[in-house]
């Protein structure tokens, strides 16, 4: 290969990428606000990445097929790293064994699958699978009642928690302020082990906070309210990012990831 046609080659996988982190993850907020589910960070990555490949004028779920190499380039991962297929593949085990509980409109809680059967060659590392037919409802012809956001907002993120709160506070973008109770947001966040105020503002919410600040395209401060001599409840202000703001962030992002 020519060195032309390999810096070709090179600018054109660039351009893929950076085509496919600007893919839109587009969700139906129930399947955001009213769903709890445990998902590490890895995890959580992996599916947004198959859903930022639903088109959302599809009236069913396609067979998707990708190279563990790709969903590493678009995630800014090694994609020589040896570890990769046995990291990628043990990740998508675990989603395809995890269910995710959500709550209906009478009231009544159901589990969903993520993903049904995946198949994996070995030797290309291409994986073919298929989200279950049960989520359609939540992420096919969505004309109103759901939240979108680029793919590239989530994808340098370190804290499993910061993906989970910036999907919430996305979804209330519009009211501006939102109020959880505390322990009504841990149970959401499945962050119920840190007891402690001090652990959960300094491990969860700043942490949380500072990366969808840094990396997003909202901002959002937050304060703690205490009912008492209890804090019972944190209320947040969600701003949305000017576009020459929003721009800057998605650059600096890019840069982080190339």
């Amino acid at each position: 290969m020519t060195l032309k046609s390999e810096k070709s080659r090179k600018f054109k996988d660039t351009r893929e990428r950076s085509k496919d982190r600007g893919y839109l993850v587009i969700k139906r907020n129930d399947l955001i606000q009213k769903s709890r589910h445990r998902m590490d960070l890895q995890e959580q990555k992996v599916i947004l990445f198959l859903i930022s490949k639903v088109k959302p004028h599809d009236k069913n779920f396609t067979e998707q097929v990708f190279s563990i190499s790709e969903f590493c380039e678009v995630c800014g991962l090694d994609n020589k790293s040896g570890g990769n297929y046995s990291c990628i593949k043990k990740t998508l085990q675990s989603i395809r064994d995890r269910s995710i509980w959500i709550t209906l409109d009478d009231g009544s809680e159901t589990t969903l699958a993520w993903i049904n059967r995946v198949h994996i060659e070995k030797h290309s590392g291409i994986v073919q699978l298929k989200l279950d037919e049960m989520l359609k409802p939540y992420l096919l012809e969505l004309q109103e009642n759901f939240t979108q956001y680029e793919l590239l907002n989530i994808l340098t993120m370190q804290s499993q928690y910061s993906i989970r709160l910036y999907e919430l506070l996305k979804s209330y973008e519009y009211r501006k302020i939102i109020s959880f109770e505390i322990d009504e947001l841990k149970h959401m966040l499945f962050a119920e082990n840190y007891q402690l105020h001090n652990d959960f503002k300094k491990r969860v919410i700043d942490i949380a906070i500072r990366e969808i600040n840094a990396l997003t395209d909202i901002s959002v401060t937050y304060e703690f309210i205490k009912v008492g001599r209890k804090f019972s409840q944190i209320s947040f202000t969600i701003c949305h990012k000017y576009m020459l703001e929003k721009f800057k962030t998605g650059q600096e992002t890019i840069q982080s990831i190339r």
